[in-house]
């Protein structure tokens, strides 16, 4: 834990003693901050002499640690769904008022729990650019095998090992045609890659607006790409969509990148898939379990790329995700809170 600002012990401005100021001063927990940067990706000055913000770098595993933690905070911000505020979280932690989590959906929020326990929650914009980037790195990185090749390069290893994968002219398949993935669909042309796409609510209309086509189905998309990317929310619909037998669909040659949700794709088969040489590799941004815990296969499996979760991590989407946080708070403590998710 790191203390990043404390105004309490500040000198008292003129009209207030020392003891009013301690005594309105709020306490703002920042979950998950690992890189160290949620107090210098934004300016935290406005709130100063009215909240006091401390940091935890590391990630707590169990909800006893987290109601430990949090016991003393009337405000926490949260990243993204990582940290699960439950019905039973909230009943042990009756100083909070007031939750903000970056972005404006968060199935891990029990919203009826936090208005029983008088606690607003608030969400900040999200962009789309850094999801789309970061899939784009981890197809072109599967098609090329860089980072074998790059490992190979730096310890000594064989000179050239794999033959990539060709980009242009091979067909890409997208599960789910929203932000993210009608941006991932516009590269995938720029790369001279025919593009398909299927989810249960897509139109041909909506595809051809992209440049898209739509699948008849997710077992045609399936059988027929080259590579697989996943854009779906999640949702019941969407959850355990892949699994083995749709992975069993799938050309021996073919890759598959998630950069979703976990829940979408079965972790296990996928795993199996790879292993067996059902497909040719996969890459995951995202886990059953985060952090992923040391020793996971997922972190040693031969033909998985795998990143820990940085799809939404970047400069200007830290900036706005911090930035927001700081116009929720002092919002909400103004008493009118914007951004509202509850």
């Amino acid at each position: 834990m790191e203390a990043l600002r404390s105004p309490a012990t500040e000198p008292p401005r003129a009209g207030e003693t020392r003891e009013s100021r301690v005594m309105t001063v709020h306490r703002c927990a920042v979950l998950d901050d690992f890189q160290s940067v949620a107090t210098t990706a934004a300016d935290w000055s406005p709130l100063a002499g009215r909240v006091e913000v401390v940091s935890f770098p590391e990630h707590f595993g169990s909800e006893d640690e987290l109601a430990a933690a949090l016991a003393d905070a009337d405000i926490v911000v949260t990243l993204r769904e990582r940290v699960a505020f439950p019905a039973s979280l909230f009943a042990r932690l009756p100083r909070l008022r007031l939750l903000v989590a970056s972005g404006m959906r968060n199935s891990v929020i029990d919203f009826a729990a936090a208005r029983r326990h008088g606690v607003v929650v608030c969400g900040t914009a999200s962009s789309s650019t850094p999801p789309v980037e970061l899939t784009w790195a981890l197809l072109l990185g599967l098609a090329r095998g860089i980072v074998t090749e790059a490992n190979a390069l730096r310890e000594g290893g064989p000179w050239q090992s794999t033959v990539g994968a060709d980009l242009h002219g091979s067909r890409l398949g997208l599960l789910g045609l929203g932000k993210v993935g009608s941006r991932v669909a516009r590269v995938g042309l720029a790369f001279g890659m025919e593009v398909v796409a299927w989810s249960g609510n897509l139109t041909r209309e909506r595809a051809e607006e992209v440049g898209a086509v739509r699948a008849d189905s997710l077992e045609e998309l399936l059988g027929s790409s080259d590579f697989v990317s996943v854009h779906l929310v999640l949702g019941e619909r969407t959850r355990g969509l892949i699994g083995a037998r749709e992975l069993a669909l799938m050309r021996p040659t073919a890759h598959l990148v998630n950069t979703s949700r976990s829940a979408i794709v079965d972790q296990d088969a996928l795993l199996a898939a790879v292993r067996d040489g059902t497909i040719a590799g996969a890459a995951v941004d995202v886990f059953d379990s985060e952090p992923l815990p040391a020793g996971h296969p997922m972190r040693t499996a031969p033909g998985l790329l795998a990143t820990p979760h940085l799809g939404y991590v970047s400069r200007a989407n830290y900036a706005t995700y911090y930035g927001q946080a700081v116009e929720n708070i002092r919002a909400f403590l103004a008493g009118d809170p914007v951004r509202r998710l509850d």
